[in-house]
This record gives structure tokens, C-alpha cells and sequence, in this order.
């Protein structure tokens, strides 16, 4: 009588295991000891047995069959022993697992099936590298737009080769211009087919009788080249603006790349951006808060006269309306805050200081701030 298998173990799991815990270790398994990963001696016979294993853990009827009757109920190619228990289907019948999945888990989607193909044809069009450059920009030319000039190193397309990499083009014999070679291996999982890069022509599908010396078969050279950006108005600190296909030369007929510029707006001394809103401090005196006054205020449109109301408080906010940024998206202006700053003053002489408490005799507590604190002073 043929010995008694623990698939649980051979697989390294619990036998409340959840069929994704089973389907999870024997992927790991599986990978480890696949003979064309692994080389060592009993690495095959480990991978054979772990296949097995799964085989009918695998499947939750045959795990319940196992777990009732062990590996005995089983042939030890995951078929039922001797017919008793048909319908189960042979090794490579993996239910409830995919199979696409444990290949390109395991050979990294070298195999030809299920869609995958390993490796990168080089008669592919391909796109042009992106760029990003970064430009900085003062307050105000964030605020209203500009032209800025922009230098930077691009790979284009060679001028003596025409971007072919080389001259007297022939097809290559090995892989007949496809760039690719098919392979057929064998496994325990049955026969598959592989596509691989042409080891010959390194996937470009032909070969040059001459080799491009400018651009040394690459098809592109670097070249330095100055590139006008247009800065539209409002933008802000770490906006970023896209240049669609000035960026390096695609091959094989692809587009060019993009070239992505990134907006660093200086601080302005005065002015605080919110947004689209701007933001000042306004500082009055005393005398100005209680009586009131008219002041000049600076925009970023220009000066403008700003009526403050008598008995006006320290921190007061007041709103210009339509003296903000203009929004680069929706063309619509912000508002400007002035918030209200009441500057006591620090230095007086005799005279001052005696107004002063002239003026701290006056009854102050009629105010409802000061009667609310008395309250709770009593």
C-alpha cells in the first residue's frame, strides 16, 4: 500500500486553510522550486510533489475526497485510484486558479498564451521621453502672465540618418523582421510557447550594413534647444503647465514626449495670495480708528481710496471686491482683504500723555464687551 501524502504540509498550511491561502502558498512554492529557476538537486521532484499537492487541494472536491480517504483515494497524478472516484480530471486540471496568473508570477510573462508576451519590440512605435523643467516667477508675473524662455537638452531625431539608426537596411534573417523568436518548452504543465527579443538584431527586426556614427545606431542625438512658454495670468506657487510633443523625439514613428513646467512664485513683500484673493495689512492710528478716515490703499491694479468708518476696530477685515487674481480657468477676478491694524503708540510726550488720560476718564464701559467681562469681575 502506497504511503499515506500530508498535501497540507507539503504545501505548508493548516487544513482550515481558505482555498486563496492554499492557491497563495502554492504559487510561492511553485516558484521557488521550478526547475528553471531553481538548479538544485530534488528541486524538480520537490516542484512535482507540490504540484501534486495542489492538484487536489486545489480543488475543494478532491480536498474533501482527501480528507476523508487521505492521498490513498488518488493515483499521485491527482486522479481518482483505480476509477472509484472519477470525474476529477488530470494534473493539469487546476480548478478555481489562474493559470495566467502563476506564469506571469513565475516566469514574468515570458509564455505566449493568455495575452502576455515578454521583452519590448523595437519596431514598436514608442513615445518620446516627457521633461520637466521648473521656472520661477515673480509676484507679479504670476499675477498678470509672461513670456518666458526655457533651455533644455532633448533627444531628436538624427539629421543624418533620418532618425533609421544606420544605413542599407536588410531584414533580419533569424527572426524575418518580426524582432521576435518563438521558443517551445516543455513543462509539467504541459507544452507552451515563448516569444523572446531576436538575439540577432536585439528586437529591431533588421540590421544596417553601415551604422549611423552621429547618433551611434540610436536613431536620436541630444540636442540643446531654446523653447518659448507662454505663462497665462493667475497661475500659482507649483501649478504646472503641459507643452504637448516639444519634448524628445518618439522612434519607430511614436509622437514626441511633453515637456511639463512647474511654477515657483517668489513671496511678495506686501501682498499675501490666497488663492485668487490678496491680502494686506493696513495699519491706522488711534485717532484714525475713532473718528474714521479715508486712506490709500495699493492694489495690484493700482491705488485706490479706502473710506474706514469711525470707531473701527483693531482686526477689522474690510473686502475690495474684483481686486484679487484673475483665474487662469475661469477669468473671474478675487477680492482684496484689508484687515485693520490699530497701532498704539509708544512713545508721547506730556501733552499726549495728558489727553490720553483725559480720555481714560471717559465712561469706556458702556460698551457691551466691558460690561459682559465685569459680569464676572464682581
Amino acid at each position: 500500500m502506497a504511503k499515506n501524502k500530508d498535501y497540507y504540509e507539503i504545501l505548508g498550511v493548516d487544513k482550515n486553510a481558505s482555498q486563496d491561502e492554499i492557491k497563495s502558498a502554492f504559487r510561492k512554492l511553485a516558484k521557488k522550486y521550478h526547475p528553471d529557476i531553481n538548479k538544485e538537486p530534488g528541486a524538480e521532484e520537490k516542484f512535482k510533489e507540490i504540484g501534486e499537492a495542489y492538484s487536489i487541494l486545489g480543488d475543494p472536491e478532491k480536498r474533501k475526497t482527501y480528507d476523508q480517504f487521505g492521498s490513498a483515494a488518488f493515483d499521485g497524478t491527482g486522479n481518482a485510484a483505480g476509477g472509484g472516484f472519477g470525474g476529477f480530471g488530470g494534473f493539469g486540471n487546476f480548478a478555481d486558479f489562474d493559470t495566467d496568473d502563476l506564469f506571469r508570477d513565475l516566469f514574468g510573462g515570458a509564455f505566449g498564451f493568455g495575452g502576455f508576451g515578454g521583452g519590448r519590440n523595437k519596431n514598436r512605435a514608442t513615445k518620446g521621453e516627457d521633461s520637466l523643467v521648473r521656472i520661477s516667477l515673480t509676484f507679479e508675473e504670476a499675477v498678470f502672465g509672461c513670456t518666458k524662455e526655457i533651455n533644455l537638452d532633448l533627444n531628436d531625431k538624427c539629421d543624418e540618418c533620418g532618425g533609421a539608426g544606420g544605413f542599407d537596411a536588410t531584414t533580419c534573417s533569424t527572426c524575418k523582421g518580426r524582432g521576435r523568436v518563438v521558443q517551445v518548452q516543455r513543462t509539467m504543465f504541459g507544452t507552451f510557447q515563448s516569444e523572446t527579443t531576436c538575439p540577432d538584431c536585439n528586437g529591431a527586426g533588421k540590421s544596417f550594413k553601415r551604422t549611423c556614427s552621429k547618433c551611434r545606431g540610436k536613431g536620436v542625438c541630444v540636442k540643446n534647444k531654446t523653447i518659448e512658454v507662454s505663462v497665462p495670468a493667475g497661475v500659482s506657487n507649483g501649478t504646472q503647465l503641459r507643452i504637448s510633443g516639444k519634448g524628445s523625439s518618439g522612434t519607430n514613428g511614436g509622437a514626441n514626449g511633453d515637456i511639463y513646467i512647474e511654477f515657483k512664485v517668489k513671496e511678495h513683500p506686501l501682498f499675501k495670495r490666497e488663492e485668487d484673493d490678496i491680502n494686506i495689512n493696513l495699519p491706522i492710528t488711534i485717532t484714525e480708528a475713532i473718528f474714521g478716515c479715508k486712506k490709500e490703499v495699493p492694489t495690484i491694479y493700482g491705488n485706490v481710496v479706502l473710506a474706514i468708518d469711525a470707531g473701527t476696530q483693531s482686526g477689522t477685515k474690510l473686502r475690495i471686491k474684483g481686486k484679487g487674481v484673475e483665474n487662469p480657468n475661469t477669468h473671474r477676478k478675487g477680492d482684496m482683504y484689508i484687515t485693520i491694524k490699530v497701532m498704539t503708540p509708544t512713545k508721547l510726550d506730556r501733552k499726549q500723555k495728558e489727553l490720553f488720560k483725559e480720555l481714560d476718564e471717559t465712561n469706556l464701559e458702556v460698551n457691551p464687551e466691558f460690561k459682559e467681562i465685569n459680569k464676572y469681575l464682581d
